[in-house]
């Protein structure tokens, strides 16, 4: 092998390494696996071998499913950014909006940019082939959208999604039943399955069409924390309020009590620092009740999954002091209260008020699909037709969602809320709308493609989202006209909408540096130097792109 092919064989070697760390520090890989994938690329002879090893890292054998994957480039030729759309922009005071029109892989990218680790919700209701009344669903991603093309298109963007999240972050994905399972695989895959939330049903419709089967009047929720022992205020309230039998010294104030589960479970991500012993009344408790065994795993000896305590340490205390443990049959147990609980991450007693989440809550009517196609058509049928989108979702839905991560908390009356499959831009009309209900500041970010269709001949972009809020927030359409149901009995929310569009261009194209508005990112240079750096620094990740797309 000559020379320069040795120096570009090592150089795409250390690039792959990097991603496999990089996916390892996103909890993404576990460590032993990512050390041994870099042990393999470092003794690989070509570039066809250490690409098929670093493509072992996005394949998913855990799960027991398989599919396509898409590997990402770094092509470092074309760079893609954020160009604001005048025209569809406006501003108003208040909060400033966005809502981004493109792919929404380069719209992640740049969004990570400024937004890394800045996002506290993130919903989605991405494309799964038939809609649920069984006509097929056209879609940007691919007409003929397969399981496996879902899975592979999803893959990569979850993983930008995770970076986006907050630590405390939460997301919300819709999802039909014939693809519910393996969307959930997708999910533990990336997020853990140790950050699994619910997966809770959903009503479409209250009817269902007249056939010899079985109408499907509903699809899934499923939810995900990036670290779920961080998350606060969340809602979802799962209890059976006849399993309330119990009484202790603390029932006049906390009401009667349920024991929940033991305080030790066989954790699919084993940790040394949830593997400690307990001392109650001078007896001395061991995760799995097997004190040998509790010595295997401290010298090392323990599988990937293993024995640990779902409270860490100074919880576990906590919760012996304020009578949230017992012990029964030789077991510890965790006490559930009718009037109050624990707070999730935090060693506090929270006590319960206003509406309780369940997983049966979405099946009410306000989250059904009917609802949202009624809020849909008040603000953009025309002549007495529906508007121009099927199966909308409401917005009480997205109202409910938030709710559940909100729950009294004040301090997240301020979070960011992505959709990156906005589609008629739902979401941002729920985070308009609660804020005026608690008096938030929460701020929105959509993405969506501009998707043709024989409903939106101008795209959904044109057609259906950008008309939504401006129509919402200003009151009238962006011809100035006011000719909308929706006015009738509500008023205008206000706030400012920045659109971008995602363009592209050379890295080698020196007019980068004039095109690039450094305040879409936030940014504002006092001189081009500066700015040049940033640009170099920043975009060049932008420059990704994933295989098929």
């Amino acid at each position: 092998m000559e020379r320069n092919e040795l120096q570009s064989l090592q150089e795409l070697k250390e690039e792959e390494k990097i991603k496999i760390l990089d996916r390892a520090s996103n909890g993404i890989l576990e460590k032993e696996n990512a050390d041994f994938l870099i042990k393999l690329i470092d003794n690989a002879e070509n570039k066809t071998e250490v690409l098929k090893i670093s493509a072992l890292g996005m394949t998913y054998k855990r799960t027991g499913f398989h599919f396509d994957v898409r590997l990402e480039k770094n092509e470092g030729q074309t760079i893609r950014y954020l160009k604001k759309n005048e025209n569809l922009s406006f501003d108003q005071g208040g909060i400033t909006h966005k809502l981004i029109i493109g792919d929404n892989y380069p719209a992640l990218l740049n969004l990570l940019i400024n937004y890394k680790n800045k996002i506290k919700v993130i919903y989605i209701d991405p494309p799964y082939g038939k809609d649920d009344l069984g006509e097929f669903a056209q879609t940007n991603y691919n007409n003929a959208i397969t399981r496996d093309n879902l899975l592979s298109m999803l893959y990569p963007r979850l993983i930008l999604a995770r970076q986006l999240l907050k630590d405390d972050g939460v997301i919300f994905c819709s999802i039909d039943d014939r693809n519910q399972a393996y969307v959930k695989c997708l999910f533990d895959e990336v997020f853990g399955e140790g950050n699994f939330i619910f997966s809770a049903p959903r009503i479409i419709k209250k009817g269902g069409k007249s056939t010899n089967t079985i109408a499907k009047n509903h699809e899934y929720i499923v939810s995900y924390a990036k670290n779920l022992y961080l998350m606060d205020n969340f809602s979802l309230d799962e209890r059976n309020t006849d399993k309330f039998i119990l009484e202790d010294e603390y029932i006049k104030e906390r009401g009667k009590y349920a024991l929940t589960q033991t305080l030790d479970y066989s954790s699919l991500q084993y940790s040394k620092n949830m593997d400690y012993p307990i001392e109650i009344n001078g007896k001395i408790f061991y995760a799995g009740s097997d004190y040998e065994k509790y010595l295997e795993r401290q010298n090392g000896k323990h599988g990937n999954t293993d024995w640990v305590w779902r409270w860490s340490k100074s919880a576990v205390e906590w919760g012996i002091e304020n009578g949230f443990i017992v012990i029964k049959n030789n077991r510890i147990y965790t006490k559930s209260y009718e009037k109050c609980r624990k707070k999730n991450g935090k060693n506090e007693i929270e006590y319960i008020e206003g509406k309780s989440y369940t997983t049966l809550s979405f099946l009410e009517n306000e989250n059904s699909n009917d609802n949202g196609k009624k809020e849909l058509d008040l603000l953009l049928s025309k002549d007495n037709s529906n508007a121009p989108f099927k199966n909308p979702k409401p917005s009480a839905l997205i109202i409910n969602l938030l709710k559940m991560v909100s729950f009294g908390n004040t301090e997240n009356n301020n979070d960011i809320i992505l959709d990156f499959f906005a589609g008629s831009g739902t979401t941002g009309h729920a985070v308009l709308e609660l804020n005026k209900q608690d008096g938030g500041n929460r701020q929105f970010i959509l993405v969506t493609n501009n998707e043709i269709t024989d409903l939106n001949p101008n795209g959904i972009a044109l057609d259906v989202t950008s008309k939504r809020l401006k129509r919402i927030m200003s009151g009238e359409c962006y011809d100035e006209s006011k000719d909308f149901k929706w006015l009738e009995k509500n008023t205008p929310y206000g706030d400012s909408l920045e659109v971008s569009e995602i363009e592209n261009i050379a890295s080698s194209d020196h007019s980068v540096f004039e095109k690039i508005d450094e305040k879409l990112y936030g940014k504002d240079f006092e001189n081009i130097h500066d700015k040049i750096e940033w640009i170099c620094k920043e975009f060049e990740l932008t420059c990704r792109k994933i295989e098929g797309e």
